[in-house]
């Protein structure tokens, strides 16, 4: 347990180290950006030893691993980030232990959430997940919505009980116009970010950039970086 803290605890100062560096080139202070530990396929002995560490954003991709996670650190004070592709009939669950899901990418599930928030009695925030690989009216190869598509997602999102538009989300695509171009995806984000803060100056998170590409993110203007293997290791391979 104690090299598996010095571990992370080297880590995440690395980590933090890059944030700093990224947001001191940009001219942005520190306190902007905020660090989402990926914490999928590692324990909650690790999340643990994160939390002692000054982490308290932590994100999952997986309902049947982030569940159980979260129930063992339900004593935490945690935000708990769904970031995955989520089917509708994993929603009841997520709603019960994620404040945030940043993968909004349909009308369905903008529905189910909602039912399922009121169910739970609680708030979801929502991010719009924005894929810049998909052409006009489809999503992408790892979920998300076109851009042409945001608009009507937020406006369901606005209109959903026990749901809070917080923003946008997109990961760096691997095919497309902005394949191997990060900052360009990114700065692509942002300007769909400016466009739906004009008339919800709320929804002003955006949630981009891992741990090849947090420097493109940062100088772009992300306030929310999602960062797993940088931190906690390379994963393990899963079965």
């Amino acid at each position: 347990m104690t090299d598996r803290r010095t571990e992370l605890a080297e880590n995440l100062a690395r980590v933090e180290e890059r944030i700093a560096a990224a947001c001191a080139a940009a001219g942005r202070e520190r306190e902007d950006v905020t660090l989402i530990v990926v914490t999928k396929t590692y324990p909650a002995s690790d999340v643990r030893i994160l939390h002692e560490l000054g982490v308290r954003h932590v994100a999952e991709n997986r309902d049947q691993d982030a569940a159980p996670k979260a129930a063992a650190c339900s004593d935490l004070d945690l935000t708990w980030h769904f970031v995955g592709q989520l089917q509708t009939n994993k929603v009841r669950s997520v709603a019960g232990y994620a404040q945030v899901v940043q993968s909004i990418d349909r009308l369905k599930l903008v529905s189910a959430l909602s039912a399922a928030a009121e169910r739970a009695g609680r708030e979801l925030g929502c991010l719009v997940q924005v894929a810049l690989d998909a052409d006009a009216g489809e999503r992408g190869a790892r979920g998300g919505v076109a851009p042409d598509g945001v608009e009507e997602l937020a406006a369901a999102v606005d209109d959903a009980p026990g749901l809070r538009l917080g923003g946008l989300m997109t990961v760096a695509p691997l095919a497309g116009p902005y394949a191997g171009r990060q900052r360009a995806a990114f700065d692509r984000l942002m300007e769909l970010s400016s466009r739906l803060r004009a008339t919800r100056p709320a929804a002003n998170m955006v949630s981009a950039g891992m741990s090849a590409d947090l420097e493109d993110a940062v100088a772009a203007g992300a306030t929310h970086v999602r960062i797993g293997t940088a931190v906690l290791g390379v994963r393990p391979r899963l079965g």
